[in-house]
């Protein structure tokens, strides 16, 4: 993996639990942001998207959890909550700040000991939380008991893990970071796509136990039709490199968020960074991928 550039109010953070092959990773924002997501696929597991939406009041995410622990992981999202609240960052309200954590999970029960990130671990990766120059790679935080290639049969999975990516647009810089825990896998060729096999047979895949995780953090100034737009763009970067993407038992979600908010954005500019994107995603899992 290049080096990757520090971007200015942009941290993350991970928490690794090795014995029982879990974790969670927390992007963490300095300064206020703009963000929306996008769901594809039946089997998601998230907190606060809803109010990523467009037309919400509240578009901006405080932190971003990405994790594992399947629907039990979400609870780390209460620790990132405590540490930003106790630096009095958040939402404001007459009762004092509500910090905004937009919460994602992997399924990742079945690796390991039967355990799951709590609000501890959540607390302790945005407090351990660096730049990006920094950041690990790999087998840890929400990637640790990630897997992929399920489409092949059993026994035929590998491990995935978190993959960062970043390109260079004019004068800023967008960052990709996945979790990639996928049902599907990479194809080499048009004769190595294992979707394929599935067509001769009755198969049943493994209900729920997949799912990759997307976030693409700019400074470039966007507003939320950009983003959205975005969004929709990182999910084709991974339908390019994972196949099949987007099923049954895949519940897969993209964040994009911009440091730096803007009124409105050409769509021209808005196009070339959501091209940007899914570049940058498409990267990140073949990188990823190519080590196996």
């Amino acid at each position: 993996m290049a080096a990757l550039k520090d971007v200015p109010g942009f941290r993350i953070g991970h928490w690794t639990d090795e014995q029982a092959h879990t974790g969670c990773t927390v992007l963490s924002f300095d300064r206020p942001t703009l963000a929306a997501c996008d769901v594809r696929g039946a089997a998601p597991g998230s907190r606060e998207l809803a109010l990523l939406a467009p037309g919400r009041a509240e578009q901006q995410p405080d932190a971003i959890l990405l994790t594992g622990g399947s629907a039990f992981g979400l609870a780390a999202a209460d620790g990132v909550m405590r540490w930003l609240k106790e630096r009095d960052r958040g939402f404001p309200t007459p009762a004092g700040t509500v910090p905004i954590v937009p919460s994602a999970v992997i399924f990742d029960l079945m690796i390991g000991e039967s355990s799951w990130p709590d609000a501890a671990a959540g607390y302790r990766a945005i407090d351990t939380a660096d730049e990006l120059s920094k950041a690990t790679t790999g087998s840890v935080g929400a990637g640790t008991g990630a897997t992929y290639g399920h489409v092949r049969g059993t026994g035929n999975a590998r491990s995935g893990g978190i993959a960062i990516s970043q390109i260079t647009l004019d004068q800023g810089t967008l960052t990709a970071v996945v979790v990639l825990n996928a049902f599907g896998d990479r194809a080499t060729s048009a004769r190595d796509d294992p979707r394929k096999a599935l067509l001769g047979q009755l198969f049943v895949p493994p209900t729920g136990e997949s799912t990759t995780l997307m976030a693409c953090v700019t400074d470039i100034p966007l507003d939320h039709n950009a983003l959205q737009y975005v969004t929709v763009a990182m999910h084709d970067g991974l339908a390019r490199s994972i196949v099949p993407a987007h099923t049954m038992v895949d519940g897969d979600i993209a964040f994009a968020v911009s440091l730096d908010n803007a009124s409105s954005v050409r769509l021209g500019q808005a196009y070339r960074v959501a091209l940007a994107a899914e570049i940058a995603v498409e990267s990140a899992i073949r990188e990823l991928t190519a080590a196996h």
